[in-house]
């Protein structure tokens, strides 16, 4: 995957990724909501019911942000559900949802990544990943230590953001972050520079069949993936041997 970072500086993919969050998180619910129309919801409950059906009762929520993963899959009534972030201002504003669904006991947020989680071997029963793998300095890294903390037979579930291929879809999504997103960003955050590493990220990220061929080549298995909303977004769902 080529890569892509936020601002023109030395710090690492990691450290300027921290810095974007950081900066937006005041504003990246509302410009979630906003630039997505809401779509975005509605793919998470597609996520939470698909691995809801091997009833995961510990879940690993990664680049949980500000938290509507983990909060989402209070759903499925597990005994707990921990979420890693590198952005410490994203998961403040995480902390002040959860805080206020009293679901202190079933959530707990904590700094970290994909690529340095420290929790045990084979002691999760499902990870969720919404809209982060762009984001890992080291995305194979990441999925094989995601892969190590699984327990065999549990599932991850990762929700991105992909590039249409077909007509009109294709057009109106490079008119759509190309214009729209980068002046609606600057407008409403403080850090416009976000709003154009959003479609560049994008852009970069070996999405679809490729990444599948990636999971399976980091030792997942039943990998596969499903096309959301004409192909701006996907489902990646694969499962630990």
């Amino acid at each position: 995957m080529a890569s892509v970072t936020p601002y023109n500086n030395s710090d690492s993919k990691k450290n300027q990724v921290a810095q974007m969050f950081d900066n937006i998180a005041f504003r990246y619910d509302f410009l979630n909501s906003l630039l997505s129309l809401g779509i975005h919801k509605g793919w998470r409950k597609k996520c939470i019911k698909l691995i809801a059906k091997k009833n995961p009762q510990y879940i690993l929520d990664v680049a949980t942000g500000t938290a509507d993963f983990a909060i989402e899959a209070l759903k499925l009534k597990p005994i707990k559900i921990v979420g890693v972030d590198i952005s410490e201002g994203m998961m403040k504003f995480g902390r002040v949802k959860i805080e206020k669904l009293k679901a202190q006991s079933k959530i707990t947020l904590h700094y970290g990544d994909a690529e340095t989680c420290d929790l045990a071997d084979n002691s999760i029963d499902a990870i969720t990943v919404g809209f982060g793998v762009r984001n890992f300095e080291n995305l194979e890294k990441g999925l094989i230590n995601m892969n190590r903390i699984l327990k065999p037979g549990g599932q991850i579930c990762i929700l991105e953001f992909s590039t249409p291929r077909k007509f009109p879809f294709k057009q109106f999504y490079k008119f759509y972050f190309k214009f729209v997103t980068p002046t609606l960003g600057k407008i409403f955050s403080k850090d416009a520079r976000a709003y154009t590493y959003l479609p560049e990220s994008i852009k970069v990220f070996p999405d679809n069949e490729h990444f599948v061929s990636i999971l399976k080549n980091c030792g997942y298995v039943n990998a596969n993936f499903e096309s959301l909303n004409f192909g701006l977004a996907a489902i990646y769902l694969a499962e630990k041997k």
